[in-house]
């Protein structure tokens, strides 16, 4: 179940946002784009690739990855060339989407209750809940406007901070190994949950 959650919690934003720059619009936004995922996922008429294929396109649109990025290197950022930060965001960007794409299809009818918002100037903290029958998982949703649209920049699931948790096992790999070595992992793991993805669509295809 929390592995299903940290892959809803992550897709939960991904559907087009209709709203312009209605700085009340946070939790309505999300409720919106919950209902655009849902409806990939019942559309019987797409294979899993296709689906997939539209959630990655969605997933790309709907999260801050610069942002994230910056506050996942932190300090590091700074000392970064912009061709390291370049390429940082491209990797991190493909990790997550490596990581969660195939999850989200795990998703068989949790209730979300949203909670409370709580608004200060260009920035949302969205509190919810993924309910199920015996078990809920409290998350909340760090979201920043720009460009008339509220993106995520950071997930909290049961009080674990998304870019906390991955600014702590990043800096150390930076600081003993440097930033090469970092990203030479990361594409590895990369690699790694493509082809595992690939496996699962295999085994798909033969049942």
């Amino acid at each position: 179940m929390r592995k299903l959650a940290a892959a809803i919690s992550v897709f939960l934003l991904l559907s087009p946002l209709q709203a312009t720059a209605n700085a009340s619009a946070p939790t309505d936004q999300l409720k919106q784009s919950l209902d655009g995922i849902i409806n990939i996922l019942k559309q019987d008429d797409l294979d899993r690739e296709a689906k997939r294929e539209k959630i990655r396109t969605l997933f790309r649109e709907r999260f801050e990855f610069r942002i994230m990025s910056r506050r996942i290197l932190a300090k590091n950022w700074k000392a970064a060339s912009p061709e390291i930060q370049e390429r940082f965001v491209k990797l991190f960007t493909d990790l997550l989407e490596a990581t969660y794409v195939g999850r989200i299809e795990e998703y068989s009818n949790e209730r979300i209750d949203y909670l409370k918002e709580q608004l200060k100037d260009k920035r949302a903290v969205i509190q919810t809940a993924i309910v199920s029958k015996n078990l809920e998982i409290p998350i909340n949703y760090k979201l920043a406007l720009i460009n008339d649209k509220w993106l995520v920049y950071d997930v909290i699931i049961e009080e674990v901070s998304l870019v906390r948790n991955f600014r702590s096992s990043y800096a150390q790999i930076i600081r003993k190994e440097g930033f090469e070595e970092l990203m030479t992992r990361m594409q590895k793991k990369i690699e790694t949950l493509r082809t595992e993805s690939e496996k699962g669509k295999q085994g798909q295809v033969r049942k």
